[in-house]
């Protein structure tokens, strides 16, 4: 029963996540160019090093439209998709603080280098403007100062996720108590 609520939940989000991610390439022409050149690839995204004691994070494959954006394949199974991304998962906790501090996850790309190339400038360069979505919907001063306690608001949660980090990794360098209590 836990795996059918599981694929459930799955399909329901990749299909939001699909959305968000076309709404953020519609909203730049040049993004859309770039990957109608690659109309009909598909790009298969997967989980390296998932912790077995979890549930199974599935691939997501998507094929790139006509017009450059992505259509989610769902369970389709693709054999030889023309980009793979395995983005390391091993811990998933440090991943999510590397992704609120704005640090780039250790990533394996293999495939079409021309296709790879577009994808990274993408990921580098693409980023989704919530405050002028919020604009049109509840006018644009409200959604500036929105947009303002927002920043400030992700500016702490990444110096507390760095805080985090950086204590965690003076930690795990620090000598023992075995080790401190031998003479020199």
């Amino acid at each position: 029963m836990f795996d059918r609520v599981q694929a459930l939940v799955h399909g329901a989000v990749m299909e939001r996540v699909t959305l968000l991610l076309n709404h953020v390439l519609a909203s730049e022409a040049v993004a859309m160019a770039r990957l109608q050149a690659h109309s009909g690839a598909t790009i298969e995204i997967g989980f390296k090093g998932w912790p077995a004691l979890l549930p199974a994070m599935p691939s997501a494959v998507y094929r790139v439209t006509p017009v450059g954006l992505l259509e989610w394949l769902g369970e389709v199974p693709v054999d030889s998709p023309a980009l793979r991304i395995e983005i390391e998962m091993s811990n998933p906790a440090a991943a999510f603080a590397q992704a609120i501090a704005g640090t780039r996850p250790n990533v394996e790309i293999a495939g079409d280098a021309d296709f790879a190339a577009d994808v990274n400038w993408l990921i580098d360069n693409l980023r989704w403007d919530i405050e002028d979505d919020l604009a049109r919907v509840i006018g644009a001063a409200p959604a500036r100062e929105l947009g303002r306690l927002g920043r400030g608001i992700a500016s702490a949660v990444r110096g507390a996720a760095r805080t985090v980090r950086n204590v965690v990794g003076d930690r795990a360098a620090a000598p023992t108590g075995a080790e401190e209590s031998r003479p020199r």
